[in-house]
């Protein structure tokens, strides 16, 4: 009996640490940095589940919901582009979102790699 309570308060710990911690998005703005994915990742699955789509408009972002929508502004040059969260990431520090390569496309930041955007949900 001490052996399966011991295991079930390790399992709940383990999970409780991989659970990912989602915001609520009403009001998310938030400037920062944006790097994007593209060629190595595409056709693998996202955290969301769905397969990656270098060239779709989508995105990963540590805690916004899978299926929220949000405008990112590229602040260097104030091209705009509306991507979808369906994955986890960025997964280096100081990185506030993961672009998908057609998204980085269309903020002009595919030379650079990276760029200071500012995000906003939208609702929908």
């Amino acid at each position: 009996m001490k052996r399966l309570v011991a295991t079930s308060a390790l399992l709940a710990l383990l999970t409780g640490c991989a659970t990912s911690h989602v915001i609520d998005p009403r009001g998310y703005d938030e400037t920062g940095t944006a790097s994007y994915y593209g060629a190595r990742h595409h056709g693998k699955r996202t955290a969301s589940g769905e397969p990656f789509d270098q060239n779709g408009l989508t995105a990963a972002h540590r805690e916004l919901p899978f299926g929220t929508r949000v405008q990112v502004t590229n602040l260097g040059n104030d091209k705009r582009v509306v991507v979808r969260i369906n994955d986890r990431g960025p997964h280096v520090r100081g990185r506030l979102i993961d672009l998908s390569r057609g998204a980085a496309q269309q903020l002009d930041m595919l030379r650079s790699g990276t760029a200071n955007v500012r995000i906003q949900a939208l609702s929908d």
